[in-house]
């Protein structure tokens, strides 16, 4: 009986030891600003607007040709970044996301306005920054 406790004593030991150490290397990083945000911010000057997926989600591949004529339309209102966070896992941790896409909207200065998870047509993402008070010009599709 004694051997038996002991077995299931050290087994919710290891059990308790597993999941306090998944909880500690899992966790999500500190919000904060990281040096390459900060240089992007003082490079551009300009809100960004920055997609974070993959080229073999589905969701993403629809919001590709978006984001594309995005970039093509508002070069130099708007900068417009893409991370495939599948192939640069390291580059998409800083931001913290949960699912893909996901869209973030920076101001100028860099901070972080909004941001939405799924697929969001060129339509509600110039509605969202007319809501958050960047004025694009009427351009492209």
């Amino acid at each position: 009986m004694a051997n038996k406790n002991t077995t299931l004593r050290l087994g919710a030991a290891v059990v308790i030891i597993t999941v306090a150490a998944a909880a500690y290397f899992l966790r999500p990083a500190a919000t904060e600003q990281t040096p390459e945000t900060d240089q992007v911010a003082a490079e551009t000057s300009l809100p960004r607007l920055l997609d974070l997926g993959a080229d073999k989600c589905v969701p993403c591949k629809l919001m590709a040709p978006i984001l594309d004529e995005m970039k093509a339309d508002y070069a130099g209102d708007l900068t417009v970044e893409f991370i495939d966070v599948w192939k640069d896992p390291t580059a998409a941790k800083p931001y913290e996301i949960r699912v893909i896409p996901t869209q973030i909207f920076f101001a100028a200065d860099g901070t972080e306005l909004f941001r939405h998870e799924g697929f969001y047509g060129r339509d509600e993402i110039l509605a969202k920054w007319q809501e958050l008070g960047i004025t694009l010009p009427q351009k492209g599709a």
